[in-house]
């Protein structure tokens, strides 16, 4: 089967890292941190046990409330975490990577480092293609208003989390991805992660805040998954271009944005796909090299996800969900 490509891609002339940045620039943006890395995680993790602490001792609506709208930015923040361990990029230490990268990321949030990492760098490679495997996530876009409020409803009614469930029953890899895994061996290691998490909580008095950990996952944690598949690919200049320009976008969000939606630079998704290999933290410095370098001329700007939102949703379309 061919591959589908835009007829503009031709015309695009693709630029590589080695055109822009010096070899010691391409040096020092690659080179990963085992303490920064340590530094990410447990920063991730202090978060998530300060929201259910929180909740753990002020009981009530509000509090439970405010969890489901806090939590999922962190839980997407262990997976963006695993993302990163998947490129080798969280840790210095290969093993770090694929240790911490599964038991302290991947797993807790149904996931599994060694098939998300083949199924996203396969993303990678045919990103701008019609075998692209995450096409599926973000080709029908836009789509309208109408259509996404029937996603946005199965998300926070748990529908969408109830099919990953029964996926990870019928033997899938999990969160993030659409490789499969053989056996139950996998899920095995995510039961024994959430019942550690569990008996950590139960330890701290806490116990019942997992329910609140695994209805979050369930519910709004979905929708957030959702929003960032759409804010990276959705709706873009042009899905089948080979330019990471044209087939990937950037979010210049706010603060409160990034905690909610975009934690660990998740929002710098083009620079992302310019140098795969350059740490999270290190994605911002990027954009102002790229930006300096005229990189971006030309190339549409996104200030916050409410404009995204205006570029992938249509207020009348006989688009159907």
């Amino acid at each position: 089967m061919s591959i589908k490509v835009s007829p503009k891609a031709c015309s695009l002339a693709v630029i590589k890292p080695s055109q822009l940045l010096s070899a010691e620039e391409r040096l020092a943006l690659t080179r990963p941190s085992d303490l920064v890395g340590f530094g990410l995680v447990l920063k991730n993790w202090g978060l998530i046990f300060l929201l259910l602490g929180l909740a753990a001792h002020y009981p009530g609506a509000v509090t439970a409330l405010l969890v489901l709208v806090l939590l999922p930015g962190r839980q997407l923040g262990l997976a963006v975490l695993m993302h990163e361990a998947g490129h080798g990029s969280l840790f210095a230490t290969p093993a770090l990577n694929g240790f911490v990268g599964q038991w302290l990321c991947a797993l807790p949030t149904l996931g599994d480092l060694p098939s998300y990492a083949a199924g996203h760098l396969e993303h990678h490679r045919k990103v701008g293609t019609d075998e692209d495997p995450d096409l599926v996530n973000y080709a029908a876009y836009p789509i309208s208003t109408k259509s996404f409020g029937r996603k946005i409803f199965r998300d926070l009614t748990g529908q969408t989390g109830a099919k990953l469930l029964v996926s990870l029953f019928k033997g899938g890899a999990g969160n993030m991805n659409r490789a499969q895994v053989q056996g139950r061996a996998l899920l095995l290691k995510q039961v024994l992660v959430q019942v550690a998490l569990f008996l950590s909580l139960y330890a701290l008095d806490w116990g019942w805040t997992w329910l609140l950990w695994f209805v979050t996952f369930m519910t709004t944690y979905m929708l957030v998954i959702r929003v960032r598949q759409i804010a990276e690919h959705g709706a873009v200049p042009d899905l089948y271009s080979l330019d990471p320009r044209g087939n990937t976008r950037t979010v210049e969000a706010s603060y409160w944005q990034r905690f909610l939606v975009a934690p660990h630079g998740v929002n710098f998704h083009l620079e992302h796909h310019f140098m795969a290999a350059v740490p999270c933290y290190r994605l911002p410095h990027l954009r102002r090299l790229l930006r300096a370098r005229g990189y971006f001329d030309n190339t549409p700007v996104f200030l916050g996800y409410g404009a995204v939102f205006k570029k992938v949703l249509q207020r009348t379309s006989s688009v159907t969900s």
